[in-house]
């Protein structure tokens, strides 16, 4: 999965489905998650606060960018990690990362 948005841009949001390995689809009732991107080939995160579940049957969330976000252009990669009501977590996509690309605005 990719998402491009253009740097100091607040919209749109980024929305995912989340999903297991399988394709099954993650039910979210009772939990958190939480969205983390960093740039790519770095190990801190840019990125580490809270998404927005919008439907709990049906796995889909999104983050709303703040502008601290998307300030710096280039490209990044991000996840979802779920909190579950026991405590376990997961993280979406399980294999790889969404690439986030940031595109340099013309000023």
């Amino acid at each position: 999965m990719a998402f491009h948005i253009k740097q100091n841009d607040t919209s749109p949001a980024m929305l995912a489905t989340l999903k297991d390995g399988d394709g099954t689809v993650i039910e979210l009732s009772g939990s958190t998650v939480r969205f983390h991107m960093r740039p790519i080939g770095k190990t801190t995160s840019v990125v580490d606060t809270a998404a927005t579940i919008h439907d709990v049957d049906k796995g889909q969330v999104s983050y709303s960018w703040s502008a601290s976000d998307t300030a710096n252009s280039g490209m990044f990669e991000a996840e979802f990690q779920v909190t579950n009501t026991d405590g376990t977590i997961e993280t979406f996509p399980n294999a790889g990362h969404i690439l986030v690309e940031i595109t340099d605005e013309i000023s």
